[in-house]
């Protein structure tokens, strides 16, 4: 959406930079990042941060906690309580429903909200809940770009901030491993499905010496490394305080080893000799279908007058598809997006106006088979950038990522893709994609 009115501090920075301000030009390749942080991005990094005022990002973030509250009450308000009957009612197969229903308790407040910015207010795109979290280590973009003269000089012009995710996890584990091991830090277990650690290894590694650098030991591991040994949980035969929780239902529930040792894990928790975080209580409520539930109450009158201006002014139309669906669909494809309800990542996404009618009828049988939803498109607004090299100026499709810990709003980074370079914005996704950290200020400024 270019043209779109920015806001100041972006226009400044891009006038400086235009007019060849070197320092805010290479202020990113002069940024000291951490080791681990620059191997896993292998240089993917955006050459500008991105700026908003205050009151919008924080603002939102408010929403999107409304919003994890309300998503998470589901069950109870309208299913009776049942969560094997609200596991069927979003799309899940009648094994992960019947395993997950024992999970009662509400999850813990942590999770990723991915957001566009259309030009006027931020939109909904899929709402990440439980501790299997991407982009967490980014936050460090900013606090190292602090560290870089020029730019901590524009940064204290304009009052510029950041909220550190990685302080908020360093807190947020902390807390829920205190009636383990006390005031002392806690031995985290990052411990992911069998076979599933080596595609993300990297990434795992950087978050691993970011909270090394808050003081908290993260050893890295998969289910089959985990171990019980006089009454503590292990992983490499270590003992540990808390287990982070990277692995989904998906990944074990076809291991009968992988669920007997999930199963001792959530019986440690309950014992309390381990913490298991966050609780599988979340992996109900962790798919789009979810939103779209949410969306089918809204629309159909069963939430309260303020819970539905939520819902409407949060996300964009989005709805399961259904046959009943299919010609709406249809007269709509230019404008829909159609997504597996479990996948992450961008996978198997279909954008109805990259593909012809016979291909868009033929995704609609299949999302209707396998669970998948419709969503309104939402075109980002453009985001300016001057290529320090050439000093071209192109505009980019952001998404912008909104963390959540028990304490609230965690913070936020960016992925990024040249305009017109593709229909899903994910590092994963394509070799263009990039990364940076982003700013807020106060409006006043």
């Amino acid at each position: 959406m270019t043209g779109v009115l920015r806001d100041p501090v972006t226009d400044e920075y891009l006038r400086r930079c235009a007019d060849g301000d070197r320092g805010l030009l290479d202020a990113m390749s002069a940024a000291r990042l951490p080791t681990a942080l620059t191997a896993s991005m292998h240089g993917r990094f955006l050459p500008r941060p991105m700026f908003m005022p205050d009151a919008e990002i924080l603002g939102f973030a408010e929403r999107i906690n409304a919003l994890f509250d309300l998503l998470t009450s589901v069950p109870d308000r309208f299913f009776g309580g049942d969560r094997e009957r609200y596991a069927g009612a979003v799309g899940m197969d009648a094994r992960r429903a019947a395993y997950l229903a024992r999970f009662t308790d509400r999850p813990q407040r942590y999770g990723r909200a991915d957001l566009y910015h259309d030009g006027t207010t931020f939109r909904l795109l899929e709402f990440n809940i439980g501790s299997a979290l991407g982009g967490m280590d980014r936050a460090q973009i900013s606090a190292a770009l602090l560290q870089v003269p020029a730019f901590k000089e524009f940064a204290a012009e304009y009052r510029l901030d950041f909220v550190d995710t990685g302080t908020q996890v360093d807190r947020a584990l902390r807390a829920a491993a205190r009636p383990v091991c006390g005031e002392r830090a806690p031995v985290v277990a990052f411990v992911d499905g069998n076979g599933a650690m080596a595609p993300y290894l990297h990434l795992a590694r950087s978050f691993q010496e970011m909270l090394a650098g808050l003081g908290v030991e993260v050893l890295l591991g998969e289910l089959a490394d985990v171990g019980f040994v006089g009454g503590r949980v292990t992983l490499h035969g270590r003992a540990v305080d808390l287990v982070l929780r990277y692995f989904g239902v998906g990944d074990f529930l076809d291991d009968p080893d992988g669920v007997r040792v999930v199963d001792d894990l959530a019986r440690a928790d309950a014992d309390g000799t381990v913490v298991l975080y966050t609780s599988l209580a979340g992996e109900l409520y962790n798919n789009k279908t979810s939103l779209a539930l949410l969306a089918e109450l809204a629309r159909r009158g069963e939430l309260t007058p303020a819970e539905t201006s939520l819902v409407d002014g949060v996300l964009p139309w989005t709805r399961t598809v259904t046959a009943e669906l299919f010609s709406e669909c249809e007269a709509r494809r230019g404008e829909l997006m159609l997504k597996p309800g479990a996948d992450f990542g961008g996978a198997g996404i279909v954008a109805g106006w990259l593909v012809d009618d016979n291909e868009w009828q033929r995704a609609l049988r299949v999302g209707a088979d396998c669970g998948s939803i419709v969503q309104r498109r939402v075109v980002p607004r453009g985001e300016p950038v001057i290529d320090p090299q050439t000093g071209q100026r192109r505009d980019w499709h952001a998404v912008w990522d909104c963390f959540l810990t028990p304490e609230g709003y965690a913070g936020s980074h960016i992925r990024a893709l040249p305009a017109g370079e593709g229909a899903v914005i994910g590092m994963g996704v394509t070799a263009a994609a990039r990364t940076t950290g982003i700013f807020y200020y106060p409006a006043a400024a």
